[in-house]
């Protein structure tokens, strides 16, 4: 699962950097516009930095940091579909596309992982 989880936070993490080209925070209407946006991204980085030491660990706390962080990647997806629907155009370069459809096939593979490593811990004795 660590690689999994590893990638899907790369890809995150490399698409808040390009959010922050297209200014994201506009299209949100974030409070506090950037600033509001660098807080957000403290806490979003943070909590998927944090998640992937639990993983590499093994602690109890994996699962639900693997579960966040592969949420976290086909929301991203979602999201930025459903702008594109909307007509923005924001994120249509090739890199953003790609670094978006990245995040949810990473994010399936993390989901994947996960339901393996669930199966594993459910078939161990208490």
């Amino acid at each position: 699962m660590s690689r999994s989880y590893f990638w899907t936070m790369l890809l995150l993490i490399l698409h808040q950097i390009d959010a922050a080209y297209w200014k994201e925070w506009e299209m949100f209407h974030v409070p506090g516009g950037v600033q509001g946006f660098l807080l957000f991204n403290l806490a979003a980085v943070a909590l998927v930095l944090a998640g992937y030491r639990h993983v590499l660990l093994a602690t109890p706390r994996a699962t639900l940091y693997a579960a966040v962080c592969a949420a976290l990647g086909v929301g991203t997806c979602l999201i930025h579909a459903g702008f594109a629907l909307a007509g923005q155009e924001q994120f249509h370069l090739p890199l953003s596309v790609a670094i978006i459809v990245l995040c949810l096939g990473c994010a399936a593979w993390l989901l994947c992982d996960l339901r393996r490593v669930q199966g594993q811990l459910a078939r161990q004795p208490a």
